[in-house]
């Protein structure tokens, strides 16, 4: 078949129109770069490519790791056609006719299709049903890309016919390799400019990316194409001026919110008000609902500092206050000063413990009744009843609490020496 005129010319500007961090994908797996914890020697996704047992995978993490990459490079090392679904852009026809397409294709040619799916867990219900026959059968081998926890955000049915593995952020190291190899590489990168970068620059683009490589590529290209002076000195000056402010990776209804919410309540927890201030930092850069954060605060003043520190509680309530009051960005002080209080605090779970064992004792075990004499006394006919008869007031006797109970089985369940956490002084 004759190639159509000027068509490589076109393919080759359509080509270097694409983003550098298109360009720069690897070709084969052994350019890949990352994730040794699953492509590693020895590890169950290579043994799976090495043994030609290739099932279908849900890859779960960040943007930037290298999902769509793998899938693709999974299709080519496995020799599987490769067709690809966005699950935003996507309903259930075109995914009836892709399906349709690949069960053609495994009956005519005997080829199977790797099928990637790009955000799957935006497909609803009935589109990721659809894909269970086939997937069952055999006629697709399912890669779904999710930035969500899958074990939320995926049909349990999908999850349980698939491996599920987790993309790590990329290391400062493994970044850095990829924005060199970027500047040396002529055909598809930066090569055939002439930059003289320092090491200091490209280390400020690999630490500011967050492990995303096409967050650092995409400010390399910036930084080499819009200086017009030759060579491009690529300084950490003209880096910081190409990196765009980071947006702040921060699902406020998933894994992000809740993640983060835990490890500022350990950071507390554990008194270590350093961490706790950076985890608060990171919930309000990512939009995190104040009240939210004001509700945690609260709860963690009575659960964790308990009567260690009761002053915690009113601190907690009064922070809630303030920030209702002054609003963002204002109360950004408030809450640092309730967390670091927080952190710094003795805590004591006596107080948890002790309503928890004895709710644990009221659904499990035969409750008790009130004894009479502590029951109301305050009606008529409540003496001939015997109720209170025989109560006494320790604030009118002092003596009066020397033998007499309050409860039919006596069982302690308040202990003061449950508590650690001595208040550090902060500087």
């Amino acid at each position: 078949m004759e190639m159509p005129l000027f068509a490589d010319s076109e393919s080759r500007r359509m080509a270097a129109a694409r983003p550098l961090a298109a360009r720069m994908r690897p070709i084969a797996l052994a350019e890949f770069v990352g994730q040794r914890h699953l492509l590693g020697e020895g590890r169950l996704l290579a043994r799976l490519l090495k043994a030609d047992r290739l099932s279908s995978v849900i890859l779960h993490g960040p943007p930037g790791t290298g999902k769509t990459t793998l899938a693709r490079l999974l299709a080519q090392e496995s020799r599987r056609r490769f067709r690809q679904l966005n699950a935003v852009t996507s309903g259930v026809k075109e995914l009836r006719e892709t399906l349709d397409a690949a069960r053609d294709e495994l009956a005519a040619e005997g080829r199977r299709t790797l099928l990637f799916i790009d955000e799957i867990h935006r497909f609803h219900r009935g589109q990721q049903d659809a894909l269970l026959p086939d997937v069952e059968d055999g006629v697709v081998t399912l890669v779904g890309a999710t930035t969500s926890n899958p074990f939320f955000a995926v049909n349990s049915a999908l999850v349980s016919r698939s491996h599920v593995f987790a993309l790590e952020p990329l290391s400062v190291d493994e970044i850095l390799e990829l924005l060199r190899r970027a500047l040396r590489d002529a055909e598809r990168g930066l090569g055939s400019h002439a930059v003289v970068a320092d090491e200091d620059a490209l280390r400020f683009l690999a630490e500011t990316c967050d492990g995303d490589a096409r967050r650092a590529l995409n400010a390399l290209e910036i930084a080499v194409l819009s200086t017009p002076e030759r060579p491009v000195a690529l300084t950490r000056a003209l880096a910081l001026e190409s990196v765009q402010r980071k947006a702040v990776v921060y699902d406020a209804s998933g894994d992000g919110h809740y993640d983060t919410a835990s490890a500022l309540i350990k950071s507390m927890r554990g008194s270590d008000p350093d961490a706790a201030v950076y985890w608060l930092a990171k919930m309000l850069e990512g939009g995190e609902d104040i009240r939210f954060v004001c509700r945690r605060l609260i709860i963690f003043a009575s659960e964790d500092v308990g009567n260690a520190d009761p002053r915690a509680l009113a601190v907690a309530v009064d922070g809630m206050r303030a920030c209702e009051c002054v609003g963002l960005p204002e109360c950004q002080w408030t809450l640092a000063q309730v967390v670091t209080f927080l952190a710094a605090a003795p805590k004591s779970r006596a107080a948890t413990h002790a309503i928890e064992a004895a709710r644990h004792d009221i659904r499990e075990g035969r409750v008790q009744p009130v004894p009479k004499h502590v029951r109301d006394a305050h009606y008529a006919g409540a003496e001939r009843l015997g109720h209170g008869v025989e109560y006494r007031n320790p604030t009118d006797d002092p003596n009066a609490a020397e033998g007499q109970t309050y409860w039919g089985i006596p069982k302690r369940y308040y202990f003061l020496e449950n508590s650690w956490g001595n208040r550090s002084e902060l500087t």
